[in-house]
């Protein structure tokens, strides 16, 4: 027997020990606090009713304000142990799953170093687990022995990185161990590797390679940019980089200030439990058209070919924009006008001294709301107003109040007509806010010489002159960011304006027309942000090395060298070059009825959403399957969908039609697109083509 491997094995069934004791004690501690804590409760409450017969004095304010203490301290307490008993359960599947030994500088034997997915201390607060974000961690990912350094609290520590060692280790049993220093010899990666995809995206943690780490651990700075080739990981290192954050600002960082914008709602399901898996909750995850839903723009539309001087002459016009009196408009409820255009326009004039921009409209707009809260006081007191309130029906008052009301004097009727007014002016006071106020469409039009606005150029010009947006945003994630536009990008930019981007992309993937390109982008976020800090991931892990030297043969030359795939050898491309309609009808029916017969998911990947449908009418009958906008992913069988629906997943086999030179000619757009779809295959792929193979392919 191996004695390193008994070694390890003993070491493991004492920490599986460790953390079942500690996930058992945490339980136990938390239902104590909650029987204490409701004991407390009754005592307290019994203790303070008695007070209540009387008027309240300071020492029952002073006793409830020791009651909140109290409560205070009890929900600390089962936020502290809710958050181990979570830590201890993720490692209880696997307690961790690398270990580097370390030679500090003073120390006087070399230290071992357990990395796990989450942290752990024991009874005298030893990390026996390290989290693998922590700094230390870091030695581990730069793969290589001897002479290396992490920094923690702003300190450089020089260690000597003795050993490197992964496990292949589930809950307390050891499969095995590989002791390795460099990526391409990961056996922890070629296994994984080589594992069947799964409906949906799983971690990365314990196969991190160095490059992919550059990017996890990068220095926060205003833009980081990143490409990368089909299926280096760059959706993968995304969401790292997110766990990473939210690591290393745990108290400051909550989800609700990341936004992650995905290319679609299929790709969202696709990676929506990645963050969970490793104990951690999503940020706020969304498409473009989701944003723009929740703005009310969906229905504008946006021109992909606009250029971005349109909304530099937005920035440009707004300093000296005179409103002209048809620029402002009544805001009502139903017949009801409750604040004028001459009204709001006079709440703008008395902050002339301003120049014109978001700074005089927030000025305008707490004008314009404290004359909605004088309409509020002064109605609240109109006898006829009242008697509305009064003539509600059971239902409207028990959904307004809560109950039904019975004023027992002015005082509450007064209360009570003030709180039906705020609610029935709520609106009125939203598009205070989101400056419905002004005839943005007017303006705008008179700015910009155009007869209609796209949804763009709207919400940009709203944020230029009345302002707004999510200022509370941290960190803006994009992925996929070729294909948006570069005035997208410039009013997401604008929209976070306080936030940190993060921005992940294959140019080469770029299957939309009027898409930004890496230098484009580049430059408008060095003069929006300053300055903008690039990374690349060069390495696939996704394909294999088949088909990763297929679609390089896509990339521009200079790229196409650096590619390289790390996966073990596999199937070759399937060809069919098919001379009529009959041989092609024939082939892709083939193609599917082999693909439906296998433990596996197969994508047949249309080069745009009509070919899908028509293609859906070709395979009636056959066992194939389309997925929808706001649909997941299945396990098995075979999907019909097009390219930009396909974009970010992957498929075992996918079966690629129409690949003659009369659909794919030499021209970016459909050489991306091609490129696009072949790179979604980990195993297999299968060309058609219906006439002449495309050249590109050649």
């Amino acid at each position: 027997m191996d004695p390193i491997f008994e070694e390890e094995q003993q070491h493991l069934t004492n920490t599986y020990e460790k953390l079942l004791h500690i996930e058992q004690d945490v339980r136990a501690q938390l239902d104590a606090d909650l029987a204490e804590a409701l004991e407390d409760k009754e005592d307290m409450f019994d203790e303070m009713t008695r007070d209540f017969a009387a008027d309240i004095q300071l020492e029952t304010l002073a006793e409830l304000e020791a009651m909140n203490r109290i409560i205070e301290s009890y929900n600390l307490s089962a936020d502290i142990n809710t958050e181990k008993l979570r830590r201890a359960q993720l490692l209880l599947k696997k307690p961790y799953f690398a270990k580097v030994r370390l030679q500090f500088p003073k120390g006087d034997e070399p230290k071992d170093i357990y990395i796990g997915a989450a942290g752990m201390t024991d009874e005298v607060r030893r990390h026996f687990i390290v989290d693998w974000r922590s700094p230390v961690a870091e030695v581990y990912y730069n793969q290589s022995n001897g002479a290396t350094s992490y920094e923690a609290n702003g300190r450089i520590i020089e260690v000597d990185l003795q050993l490197r060692r992964q496990f292949d280790l589930d809950q307390d049993k050891l499969h095995a161990y590989f002791d390795t220093t460099v990526a391409i010899e990961d056996p922890l990666l070629l296994a994984s590797l080589s594992k069947r995809r799964t409906a949906r995206l799983e971690a990365i943690t314990t196969t991190i390679q160095k490059e992919q780490n550059r990017v996890i651990r990068h220095a926060d700075v205003p833009v980081l940019l990143v490409q990368g080739i089909a299926g280096s990981g760059k959706t993968s290192v995304l969401l790292q980089r997110i766990a990473y954050l939210f690591y290393t600002e745990r108290e400051t960082l909550v989800p609700s200030d990341v936004f992650l914008l995905t290319p679609n709602p299929v790709f969202g399901h696709y990676i929506d439990n990645v963050l969970p898996d490793m104990g951690e909750s999503n940020p706020q995850i969304l498409t473009w058209d989701d944003l723009m839903e929740r703005l009310g723009l969906s229905g504008r539309g946006i021109t992909r070919e606009e250029s971005i001087e349109l909304l530099d002459a937005i920035d440009e016009a707004i300093p000296d924009l005179v409103l002209e009196p048809n620029d402002f408009c009544d805001l009502r409820v139903e017949d009801e006008r409750v604040i004028g255009a001459s009204s709001i326009r006079a709440s703008l004039d008395k902050f002339k001294s301003a120049q014109m921009g978001p700074h005089r409209c927030t000025l305008a707009m707490e004008d314009m709301k404290e004359k909605l809260e004088q309409r509020i006081l002064r109605l609240s007191k109109d006898e006829e107003v009242q008697e509305r309130v009064l003539d509600l029906s059971n239902e409207e008052q028990i959904r307004l109040f809560g109950q039904q009301i019975a004023p027992l004097d002015e005082e509450e009727l007064v209360s009570c007509t003030k709180q039906w007014l705020q609610a029935r002016y709520a609106p009125i006071e939203k598009a205070i806010e989101e400056g419905g106020w002004l005839r943005l469409d007017r303006i705008g039009m008179r700015i910009l010489g155009k007869q209609t606005l796209d949804s763009v150029e709207w919400l940009y010009l709203k944020l230029a002159l009345v302002g707004g947006g999510e200022r509370h945003a941290r960190y803006v994630m994009v992925d996929e960011v070729q294909d948006y536009t570069l005035t997208q990008l410039a009013v997401l930019a604008r929209f976070f304006p306080n936030a940190h981007f993060l921005l992940l992309g294959d140019g080469n993937q770029a299957v939309h027309s009027g898409s930004a390109t890496f230098s484009a982008i580049k430059d408008l976020f060095v003069r929006l942000r300053g300055s903008v800090d690039e990374c690349s991931l060069m390495i696939s892990y996704r394909s294999s090395p088949e088909i990763t030297e297929l679609f390089s043969k896509l990339l521009p030359e200079g790229e196409r060298l650096e590619a390289s795939s790390v996966q073990r050898p596999g199937t070759p491309p399937e060809i069919a070059e098919c001379s009529s309609d009959e041989e092609y009808e024939k082939a892709i029916l083939d193609a599917v009825v082999n693909a439906a017969g296998e433990e596996s998911l197969t994508a047949i990947i249309a080069n745009s959403r009509t070919r899908a449908k028509q293609l859906m009418r070709l395979l009636e009958g056959a066992p194939v399957q389309t997925v929808r906008e706001d649909g997941a992913l299945p396990k098995s069988g075979v999907v019909l969908l097009d390219v930009k629906l396909a974009k970010g997943l992957e498929f075992d086999h996918v079966i690629v039609p129409d690949v003659q030179e009369g659909a794919f000619p030499n021209e970016p757009l459909r050489r991306h697109r091609l490129y696009t779809a072949i790179s979604r295959a980990t195993q297999r792929v299968t060309l058609i083509s219906n006439g002449p193979l495309s050249n590109l392919l050649r």
